[in-house]
């Protein structure tokens, strides 16, 4: 059974950081690429990051330099960092495990960004 585990979410000011972690079981994690979507109240999932199963990254233009998504793969985790963070970035954060079409979703994490 395929599972994907967020946390580190939370309450952080303007201008602060968090560190998103995403444990993945039941698949052979470094065989898929992992990425991370968020969903703001009201609007559609928009994709944020990924990271691909040669290593390479791609971001959303409105976090690019601010957030960094990363793996380890010997705890078959990816972590989302973000940094510099606004209220536009309050959202329930969930990652993506993708490959071939197939996708596995995590449940989420949410993160409010308030002063």
């Amino acid at each position: 059974q395929v599972q994907l585990a967020e946390s580190g979410g939370g309450l952080v000011q303007p201008g602060g950081s968090l560190r998103l972690s995403c444990a993945a079981s039941g698949i052979n994690f470094g065989g898929y690429h992992m990425a991370w979507y968020r969903q703001a109240p009201g609007e559609e999932r928009e994709f944020v990051a990924v990271i691909t199963t040669t290593n390479s990254t791609n971001y959303a233009g409105s976090v690019k330099g601010r957030f960094t998504i990363s793996t380890d793969n010997a705890k078959n985790t990816v972590y989302l960092q973000l940094n510099h963070l606004n209220p536009e970035a309050t959202a329930v954060y969930s990652c993506n495990a993708a490959l071939s079409g197939r996708h596995y979703w995590g449940q989420g994490t949410q993160v409010t960004v308030s002063s």
